[in-house]
């Protein structure tokens, strides 16, 4: 007889592209969600030759080489949330909207990953429209930072917290169940806030900020974070704030890490440290 525990570890599914660096992309998703409670699985949708510095290639996975990663977890695993990151092209955004759309797990969080954090652009321009149409309004959690809130609502990237405000009705209107707008790049600010919006709430998720260079892969780890505690089964804004905490925490102790010469990753595994 195999023996069933009697409740298996949340299974979450990352689907992005390859950080060769290893502090971001599926390497931070996987680190995130084991450090976190889940157990991760993946399907690689682009490989970057990457570094601390910054991005110097990228390769996009053939379509049909995802649609095949995504059938074989999906038909096997018993995915209960998706992260989604990194996705290079119209034609990667559209099969993995049609993957999505055919085994509907539970929780989709996207994290629309457009700009890297040394600013090398990740995703096409042609793309976002693409994006928009297909895959958010499929999500029940995307989490744009200002600058990707800015590209996909077509507005100014706020330079003051109270511009974040002047978002929120075009953000609603992307189609999301809840958008997590990232206020972490506001400069002069001693917190960094972020904007939980649902469809007839807002919440403020607040941290104080961490004076660190290192920060490679913040958002890849926050997002994950947040769909393995939804996996885990917390609601929404529980899953949120515990994800913000954790990520506070990695980012406080990123410089326990010495990790190339640009900006180096958090650290995942902080609390192994302790």
């Amino acid at each position: 007889m195999i023996y069933q525990p009697s409740h298996a570890t949340p299974i979450i599914l990352t689907i992005a592209g390859s950080d060769s660096g290893g502090g971001a992309g599926i390497q931070a998703d996987i680190k995130t969600i084991s450090a976190t409670g889940g157990y991760a699985c993946s399907a690689i949708t682009a490989i970057t030759a990457q570094n601390t510095l910054g991005v110097s290639a990228i390769f996009p996975i053939p379509v049909e080489h995802i649609a095949k990663q995504l059938d074989a977890v999906f038909s096997d695993l018993n995915v209960v949330a998706v992260k989604v990151g990194m996705l290079a092209d119209s034609g990667i955004i559209n099969v993995v909207a049609d993957k999505i759309e055919q085994y509907r797990p539970k929780f989709l969080v996207v994290d629309p990953v457009m700009v890297a954090t040394s600013g090398d652009m990740l995703l096409k321009a042609e793309a976002i429209a693409t994006m928009k149409e297909r895959l958010l309004p499929l999500a029940d959690l995307i989490t744009p930072n200002l600058s990707e809130g800015a590209a996909l609502i077509q507005c100014n990237v706020p330079i003051i917290e109270a511009q974040m405000g002047f978002m929120i009705a075009d953000l609603r209107a992307l189609g999301a169940k809840a958008v997590l707008l990232k206020g972490g790049h506001l400069e002069g600010n001693p917190f960094s806030n972020d904007l939980l919006i649902e469809e007839k709430s807002i919440q403020v998720i607040r941290a104080k900020r961490v004076n660190t260079n290192n920060t490679h892969g913040t958002g890849c780890t926050l997002s994950s974070a947040i769909a393995s505690y939804l996996a885990q089964g917390e609601p929404l804004l529980a899953a949120v704030e515990k994800a913000k905490v954790y990520i506070s925490s990695a980012i406080e102790h990123a410089d326990q890490l010495n990790i190339g010469s640009g900006h180096g990753p958090v650290h995942h595994f902080y609390a192994l440290t302790q």
